[in-house]
């Protein structure tokens, strides 16, 4: 829900494997000699072809090669690559446990698993596995790396550092050393110095998002606005689905004085029920800059209102692809029945997708099928777990009125993912209405140290535990935070 701002809190794990430009050499290879020549060579092609988006010829390339040694755990290591690109994300698991199975101690194959328990169970869960890799091969620049990043998710700056610095010894010349740096450097206060170790990175011409998100980070800091606000439109158009990009790309141009712009493209997304706060109250500021205080008032309303969060599920925005704006396009016209008929049309044809299992999950969560979307949120969740389908699943089991499904489901998301602001929010708000205000509190003051203190929700509810606990000057601090966030009126003409 909420977009955190300073510290960084960057999702380092963006398309971090595959910046370097050579595959790790597994630890059986060292020991036992290099790989058949022309078996590494197809594997090599497979992998060409797959950076070339020719996943056909990449299939075509690994079927080959599984004919000449279908025991090989790199060939399943590629095989589980290929089919996530290609959509099939089930069916990649079922690859990648191939992998361990023929090589347990195979890094690579302990470095896939261990970045799919960082997409499915969040970044704590995955740290055994990202260790377990580098015991393997202790010079795996791509483990390393994200190895790294995971630390650095999880708010281990120090050891972050230890382990960008041992990437260093190993591979000087890695992009992600740089760019690494660059993250710690901007969360140190330093901006300057993140803008001058991201340049070496060179990730930012390549166009990687994780650092075109630093980048914009960066300018913000600086005061920078309207490149800001260029490299965010930049990765909205890329990422449409990405809430908090967009979020942040909103505040861009709110602070660049191009509120015409703003309310452009915002006014539609800010004014529904699943919008954030956030989004609603700089909508409603440009609407102020530009005069029109009638269009202004029901934004802030719902800005500094502390009402039910509710989910997105299928809100419809430009840029999506054809199969998920079809689904929206029916969602926001009410036709729930179609929406439903049609999601389950793209689960029975694409069986083995996380994304269509969870658009059927959205498509039965709105047609009121709580217990029907849990199914699919569940299959998708298998493959990866972010914050906004955690979000609905927790929606979905209140909807059932099993709170301790919800709460657990939502305790768990926060211990993986504990840098989240809108997770550490949402579990405020749950202890909160059950009259636990120290461990509220204690939440909410992590949720600002991260950043999230421009949230008036947020604010708001860390003054009522302030008063419920008998603190009257913190409730009156966190009252005098929150009113400084609402835009001025404009005086009368």
């Amino acid at each position: 829900m909420i977009f955190r701002l300073r510290p960084i809190a960057l999702l380092l794990a963006l398309a971090l494997a595959g910046c370097s430009d050579s595959r790790s050499t597994p630890p059986e290879q060292a020991a036992s000699g290099a790989p058949e020549p022309a078996f590494a060579r197809l594997l090599d092609d497979a992998d060409a072809a797959m950076a070339g988006g020719r996943l056909a010829e990449a299939g075509r390339i690994l079927d080959e090669a599984r004919a000449r040694d279908p025991d090989d755990p790199d060939l399943w290591v590629a095989i589980a690559r290929l089919r996530f690109r290609g959509g099939e994300h089930l069916t990649a698991i079922a690859a990648a446990e191939r992998a361990l199975e023929l090589g347990p101690d195979h890094a690579p194959a302990l470095l896939m698993r261990a970045l799919m328990v960082r997409d499915a169970h969040g970044f704590a869960d995955a740290l055994p596995w990202f260790e377990a890799a580098l015991t393997a091969d202790p010079s795996n620049a791509d483990a390393l790396a994200e190895y790294a990043a995971t630390l650095g998710d999880l708010g281990r700056h120090r050891d972050m550092l230890r382990a960008v610095r041992e990437l260093a010894e190993i591979a000087p010349r890695d992009p992600r050393v740089f760019y690494l740096q660059a993250v710690l450097a901007q969360r140190g206060g330093k901006p300057v110095l993140a803008r001058s170790l991201l340049e070496r990175s060179g990730m930012t011409a390549r166009g990687v998002p994780a650092a075109l998100l630093l980048d914009a980070l960066i300018s913000l800091d600086q005061g920078n606005d309207a490149s800001a606000a260029q490299q965010l439109e930049r990765l909205a158009a890329r990422q449409p689905a990405n809430t908090r990009v967009r979020d942040l790309f909103a505040r861009a141009l709110l602070l660049s004085g191009r509120e015409g712009e703003l309310v452009e493209r915002f006014s539609a997304e800010a004014a529904r029920p699943e919008a954030s706060a956030y989004l609603a109250m700089l909508v409603a500021r440009g609407y102020e800059r530009l005069g029109d205080r009638v269009r202004a008032a029901p934004l802030l309303e719902r800005a500094y209102a502390s009402g039910e969060d509710v989910p997105a599920t299928l809100a419809l925005r430009p840029g999506l692809p054809q199969p998920v704006a079809e689904l929206r396009g029916l969602a926001v016209a009410g036709n729930w029945v179609a929406a439903r008929g049609t999601a389950q049309a793209y689960r029975a044809r694409f069986p083995a997708s996380a994304d269509f299992a969870q658009l059927s999950g959205d498509a039965a969560l709105g047609s009121g099928q709580p217990e029907v979307a849990l199914a699919d949120y569940a299959s998708a969740a298998r493959v990866r777990r972010p914050w906004p389908l955690t979000r609905k699943a927790v929606h979905a089991y209140r909807l059932m009125d099993d709170d301790v499904a919800a709460d657990t489901l939502l305790a768990r998301h926060v211990a993986g993912e504990p840098q989240n602001v809108a997770t550490i929010l949402a579990l405020a708000q749950t202890l909160a209405r059950r009259g636990e205000w120290q461990r509220s509190a204690m939440l909410l003051d992590h949720a600002i140290a991260m950043g999230g203190g421009h949230d008036p929700v947020l604010l708001a509810l860390r003054a009522q535990a302030a008063r419920e606990l008998g603190q009257s000057d913190e409730a009156a601090r966190f009252d005098i935070l929150r009113a400084e966030l609402r835009p001025p009126p404009l005086a009368k003409r």
